[in-house]
């Protein structure tokens, strides 16, 4: 079964529309520059709100060590995802204060960035086309691919269906394409969820 991740929630709605849905994850986005950017105190209100079945990743973008750790050792979020340029003495490390899984996103330009997250030692690996810009890849490059992924860039309600079908990602994830006027959009976050069931129940 494909799991979903609905991320950059940043709205009691959008916590509200999850908890009806019940993806397996959804994700908080800490990074300064970007524009569905959560504060600490707004993500442990949301946290609170949240089903407990329901797992809250934290987005980072080469933040501090101790600043993640913290986040995750108060119980913000109970997996991290790094998503900037955070190398295996990062990953290291961070293992050392936390030992919540860790998901090392990659972006996926060519075979060799395939390869690097195959080698990561991460617990999970996200494929996506940009860095949360709703850009996708050429899937063809994962072919070869043998470990479980997150897939994600670009995905949709009206393509992840095919994704599931062709790629057997171990989960999807999306924000830009269950989104209307850079707001979560609960229509589309319901479509993407029920078109992954359906596909998982053909």
């Amino acid at each position: 079964m494909t799991k979903i991740k609905l991320c950059g929630l940043s709205r009691t709605q959008d916590i509200e529309t999850a908890n009806a849905l019940k993806p397996d994850y959804i994700g908080f986005v800490f990074a300064e520059k970007s524009k569905r950017r959560v504060s600490h105190l707004q993500a442990a209100e949301l946290k609170s709100k949240l089903n407990s079945d329901i797992k809250a990743v934290g987005v980072f973008l080469d933040d501090d060590l101790d600043m993640v750790a913290s986040m995750m050792n108060l119980g913000i979020v109970d997996v991290v995802q790094l998503h900037g340029s955070e190398d295996e003495e990062y990953l290291k490390k961070l293992r050392t204060i936390t030992d919540k899984p860790i998901i090392k996103a990659f972006v996926i330009r060519s075979i060799d960035d395939v390869k690097r997250a195959e080698q990561s030692g991460a617990d999970y690996v996200l494929l996506d086309g940009g860095k949360g810009e709703g850009r996708a890849f050429d899937w063809s490059l994962l072919k070869e691919i043998k470990r479980p992924y997150f897939l994600a860039g670009g995905l949709n309600p009206e393509n992840v269906a095919e994704a599931v079908k062709n790629l057997q990602p171990f989960a999807v994830d999306v924000s830009t394409g269950v989104e209307t006027g850079g707001a979560k959009d609960s229509e589309k976050m319901a479509a993407f969820v029920a078109e992954v069931r359906k596909e998982e129940t053909a």
